[in-house]
């Protein structure tokens, strides 16, 4: 595997992405009605990523920031789950799986315990076979990790509690390794360059639909195994 010299964009367009939902967030306003619409194909985590991007008074409360941390929390801590249930992994990607997976679990489980009651459910994921193949589990791990870093790193300056911005912070530096570590493994320079940007949340929304990893009905193997079982 070759080490490239530039750096890694954060792209989670891996497999099935025509973009389709994107293009149709990009250019159609996010009424109530299509937010129920959309919640029917793409389940309440995503609605809520949608939400909290299209309104703005409340996009920047402290809840918004932390239900859509949690959000691509549970993206992470359920294809990490995932890899390490399905047991197609071997050598380092499969110890990356189960090492990175405690770890996404663990900041699952402070993001619900800090919001209580108002934590957004965890929906449905159909990681299309990501989970059960060496390479594209790597490529996949890359760029939910650097997005992970960027979306802290977009929205940290927005919170207003310090206790919060503490606990963000803290899990920031963490995903900060963990994206390291897997361009590592991938063969692509863990830091390239001396500054890294935020990215808004706009753009993780749409990275994020454009997968279609977040199914209303996640399918199934021919043999039946659950491509979705974290």
């Amino acid at each position: 595997m070759n080490t490239h010299d530039a750096p890694f964009e954060p792209d989670l367009r891996i497999v099935d992405a025509d973009g389709a939902l994107a293009e149709t967030l990009s250019r159609t306003p996010m009424t109530r009605t299509g937010m129920l619409k959309a919640g029917a194909g793409v389940g309440a985590a995503a609605v809520a990523l949608i939400a909290a991007d299209r309104a703005d008074a409340f996009a920047t409360s402290d809840v918004s920031i932390l239900n859509y941390a949690l959000t691509l929390e549970y993206l992470q801590a359920s294809f990490y789950t995932e890899a390490e249930r399905v047991g197609a992994l071997r050598g380092r990607a499969q110890h990356a799986a189960r090492v990175l997976g405690a770890v996404e679990r663990a900041h699952v489980a402070a993001l619900q315990k800090a919001l209580g009651a108002a934590a957004v459910a965890r929906p449905r994921f159909d990681f299309q076979g990501t989970t059960e193949d060496g390479q594209k589990f790597l490529k996949t791990a890359v760029a939910f990790e650097d997005l992970a870093v960027a979306a802290y790193k977009g929205q940290a300056p927005l919170i207003k509690s310090d206790g919060l911005l503490a606990a963000a912070i803290s899990i920031h530096s963490v995903e900060a390794r963990h994206a390291a570590w897997m361009r590592h493994l991938f063969g692509i320079i863990p830091a390239a360059s001396a500054f890294d940007r935020p990215e808004s949340r706009a753009r993780i929304v749409r990275v994020v639909a454009s997968t279609h990893f977040i199914a209303a009905r996640p399918k199934t193997t021919g043999k039946g195994a659950p491509h979705y079982t974290g």
